[in-house]
């Protein structure tokens, strides 16, 4: 999703994130994105399994 920026715009992304939320409240924002993200993955992949058991029953 980021190939596309290069690196003057990932440092102007990450500037403006560091002014919007402040640099106390960015650790805690990259966290819950990554759980998110976990999360996301493992629903995928439940999904997934269920419509495999679904084929073979």
């Amino acid at each position: 999703m980021v190939a596309f920026l290069q690196t003057n715009e990932l440092l102007i992304v990450l500037a403006l994130a560091l002014l919007i939320f402040g640099g106390a409240k960015l650790p805690k924002l990259a966290r819950s994105l990554g759980q998110a993200q976990n999360e996301f993955k493992q629903g995928l992949a439940d999904s997934s399994e269920d419509d495999e058991s679904k084929t073979t029953s």
